[in-house]
């Protein structure tokens, strides 16, 4: 009969510590999993206001409150690049904002968002190609951010409607290329193989006639550049 006590507590002790620790297991699970949705606050919320105020989604104050005009302008982003629009900036929106993985800071004068949205759209765009297509697609890119005739801004430049089909392709979801981030420096930096490019193409895929009608720069790997 003692023995049975004994072994009846040593179970109840250990149900008891389960019972505490899972709690604790449930809430580590949640923190890694942490997204940015109706009523987060915080920096990342205000980096999510900022982009999409560049963009045009968003006009309210970048406060850091993520409120119903925040989750608004997330759902039409969401709708314009055709991810999920579930008004939740999680892992995937926030990559498609360019604020996905790296530090804060700039380079270049660019803040590290800015950075890593050019080389997603390298990475999309001209995967495949020599390193120097690679840096010359994001040539065009600054260059169109320099140009009047463009938004003033990467996320502008890169999300302006029409400018890369990329944006809509399952390669947008791949992960970026090592050379792809690198390209991406190299073309902050002032590195242009374009030669001031504003355009490029392939010949092979395009039937746009308009686009043909460019003076043309120079032609790398695939891709024409042009003015």
């Amino acid at each position: 009969m003692k023995k049975s006590k004994i072994i009846f507590a040593v179970c109840l002790t250990l149900v008891m510590s389960f019972a505490c620790i899972a709690p604790m297991l449930g809430e580590s699970n949640i923190t890694t999993q942490a997204l940015s949705r109706y009523g987060s606050t915080g920096e990342e919320v205000k980096s999510i206001q900022k982009v999409l105020k560049e963009l045009g989604f968003y006009r309210g104050n970048v406060d850091g409150i993520y409120g119903t005009q925040t989750k608004n302008a997330v759902t039409s982003f969401q709708r314009s690049v055709g991810i999920t629009a579930d008004g939740i900036a999680g892992s995937k929106t926030l990559l498609y904002l360019g604020l996905g993985g790296g530090s804060s800071g700039g380079t270049g004068g660019y803040a590290q968002s800015d950075v890593n949205l050019l080389a997603k759209v390298i990475s999309a765009e001209a995967r495949g190609e020599s390193y120097t297509g690679q840096v010359a697609v994001g040539a065009v890119v600054l260059n169109r951010v320099a140009h009047p005739s463009f938004p003033n801004t990467v996320a502008g430049v890169v999300y302006q409607n029409g400018a890369f089909s990329a944006v809509k392709d399952s390669n947008w979801s791949a992960a970026v290329t090592e050379s792809a981030k690198k390209a991406a420096v190299d073309a902050i930096n002032g590195w242009d193989p374009s030669g001031g490019a504003i355009y490029y193409y392939n010949p092979a895929k395009t039937n746009d006639k308009w686009i043909r009608t460019r003076p043309v720069i120079t032609t790398i790997g695939s891709h024409v550049f042009a003015k």
